[in-house]
């Protein structure tokens, strides 16, 4: 039976609505820059949830095989608390590795936490204060308070007090409980250290 032709436009014009709705419906991919926003503010799992998993696929891409390292992170963290996709330790921790080895700042801090906390791995002081040192080095504030603690502890080196104390003095924060946390860091530092060593590190930012 032949449809009438207004039939056919009726059906054609509810195709073109459908197809509108689910692309305004779909989940755009996050840019680099938002992607790092959501890591810094650690609400990028929760954004992933948000968006209903859609982007899983999207996601293992740019980890997998551009090897983006926000995403290796993204992917990484994905795994190893399931969240949209099966647990998988052994690879989501591959993947935080991958992100630290490229430099992402935030990767580095999170491997070097875990190895301070032993989070899916051994304890490992002396690998959790290189992975925080070089975090810490690329201005993560995180990074700067945990190795600070850890020097305050009594582990690590000696030769290490002076740029710890550097890094806190010259940090930005407007959040009132993180600067009070730096203003006892730094006392706690200049415990350690002659006052000609901690004057010098207030002089100079480098």
């Amino acid at each position: 039976m032949i449809k009438p032709f207004w039939l056919v436009l009726l059906s054609l014009a509810l195709q073109t609505l459908t197809i509108k709705a689910q692309e305004l419906d779909a989940v755009q991919l996050y840019t680099q820059d938002e992607l790092l926003t959501l890591i810094r503010t650690n609400s990028h799992l929760q954004r992933v949830r948000k968006d209903d998993c859609q982007l899983v696929k999207d996601i293992e891409a740019r980890a997998d095989i551009m090897q983006l390292p926000a995403y290796q992170f993204l992917y990484g963290d994905m795994l190893a608390y399931a969240v949209c996709v099966p647990r998988n330790i052994e690879r989501g921790w591959d993947l935080m590795l991958q992100a630290a080895a490229q430099g992402l700042p935030e990767g580095l801090e999170q491997v070097g936490r875990y190895y301070h906390t032993g989070r899916f791995v051994q304890p490992d002081m002396n690998k959790a204060i290189i992975y925080l040192r070089e975090a810490s080095a690329l201005g993560n504030l995180k990074a700067q308070l945990r190795l600070a603690q850890i020097l305050i502890d009594g582990h690590g080196s000696p030769v290490d007090f002076e740029q710890s104390y550097r890094w806190l003095h010259h940090a930005v924060t407007a959040d009132a409980a993180t600067h009070k946390k730096i203003t006892q860091q730094l006392a706690k530092l200049a415990e350690k250290m002659p006052p000609k060593v901690v004057a010098n590190a207030k002089r100079s930012a480098k």
